[in-house]
């Protein structure tokens, strides 16, 4: 007898929670009817799947062997059933879509509003990263899209979103915060940059913006977040550059906070909406790049006048 699907799915996830307490919360099941339906998995292959100890559960060898398949075959059924569900709406009832923290927490909460008002049925299941770890998800076929930063990647298709104006912020006594208005790349001359850490295609941007202002990247410090960059530029460690849904929510939030576009063509962070190109609902996510391109145009409509 062949596992069923739903066994597949309990392994994928144990295998990517790495517990079967978390991965049952996850999942919406109680621990002990994943760990049967999981052991009865075993025992019909003749082989273990996990090595059990107190603290962690961690795949054998043939467990490591059989999970890429086993999310190539789980992307496989959400994608048949998307397809026989069409007509109920976007990608049937469940979308698994990976985002930049930035378009998580300052963007996807309308995205998500808008989709539900519109498509009802429709379930989003989030999950923030860098653009370079999503793509890798993206191709294992743990998640169905990604919004991020510029790919090449040729097994995927790609649709330009929105693009991200840069904005600066500095400590309230730094001459840069003295005054209001956008800031120049010769104003910037000389000083230390603060960016997010490598892996995020910002840091890449930042690094061009030092070099043709004169400036350079701080080394003593890289946050792993934007509310870290941004807490380390107000403490007078440099000047963080930070993208607009980031920087202008949070300046709305806080009128203390003082952020300045950067007055450079380069000064950009281009988001785009990314899926397999294999994938047969091409339509399916174009239709939601329209519906993603829509909701920044509300964000920028909405916007204070005085971050124009």
């Amino acid at each position: 007898m062949r596992p069923s699907l739903r066994q597949i799915e309990y392994f994928v996830a144990v295998a990517e929670y790495g517990a079967f307490g978390v991965a049952a919360d996850n999942l919406g099941v109680t621990q002990p009817s994943l760990s049967k339906q999981l052991a009865t998995m075993e025992d019909e292959l003749g082989a273990r799947l996990f090595e059990r100890t107190s603290r962690r559960v961690t795949l054998t060898p043939l467990g490591r062997k059989l999970l890429p398949k086993g999310r190539a075959i789980l992307q496989d059924g959400r994608e048949f059933r998307a397809i026989a569900r069409g007509s109920i709406g976007l990608f049937g009832d469940r979308l698994s879509i990976g985002v930049l923290p930035s378009v998580g927490a300052y963007f996807m909460p309308i995205a998500n509003r808008r989709l539900h008002r519109l498509y009802p049925d429709l379930r989003l299941v989030v999950r923030e990263a860098a653009t370079v770890q999503l793509l890798t998800q993206l191709q294992d076929g743990r998640i169905d899209a990604v919004i991020g930063t510029r790919t090449n990647e040729p097994d995927v298709a790609s649709i330009p979103l929105f693009s991200e104006a840069l904005w600066i912020c500095a400590a309230s006594d730094d001459p840069l915060s003295a005054q209001r208005g956008p800031v120049q790349l010769s104003d910037l001359s000389g000083r230390p940059l603060l960016a997010v850490s490598p892996e995020f295609s910002l840091a890449e941007i930042v690094e061009r913006l030092a070099q043709k202002a004169g400036a350079f990247v701080s080394r003593d410090y890289q946050g792993a977040s934007l509310d870290a960059v941004r807490q380390m530029a107000v403490m007078g460690a440099g000047v963080a550059v930070l993208p607009s849904l980031y920087a202008l929510a949070e300046a709305v939030r806080d009128p203390e906070f003082l952020v300045r576009r950067i007055d450079h063509p380069e000064a950009e962070h281009e988001i785009h909406l990314h899926w397999r190109r294999a994938s047969p609902l091409g339509d399916d996510f174009r239709l939601l790049a329209e519906n993603l391109i829509a909701v920044k145009q509300e964000i920028r409509e909405s916007r204070d006048a005085r971050f124009e």
